[in-house]
């Protein structure tokens, strides 16, 4: 049996999640820009004094990234 590299898997998973946002905004009045956007919209601030820390997360997740997704796994179980 093959050992598969777990790497290669979020790396294709990673550039399909890109690739198929970038094809969603490339068309944005298809249904491959429909989707959701979760997370912090405004970043939370830490102030210590001497340093401030701001942190922020939002995810935007489309159908075109699904897609992409999707792709790069299918890819990945052939490779």
């Amino acid at each position: 049996m093959k050992s598969k590299n777990s790497w290669a898997c979020f790396l294709l998973i990673l550039a399909g999640i890109v690739i198929g946002g970038f094809i969603g905004h490339l068309f944005p009045n298809t249904f491959l820009n429909f989707g959701q956007t979760f997370g912090l919209t405004s970043p939370v601030v830490l102030d210590l004094g001497i340093m401030v820390l701001t942190f922020g997360l939002t995810i935007n997740i489309t159908i075109g990234s699904i897609i992409g997704v999707m792709i790069a796994i299918i890819i990945y179980r052939f490779i």
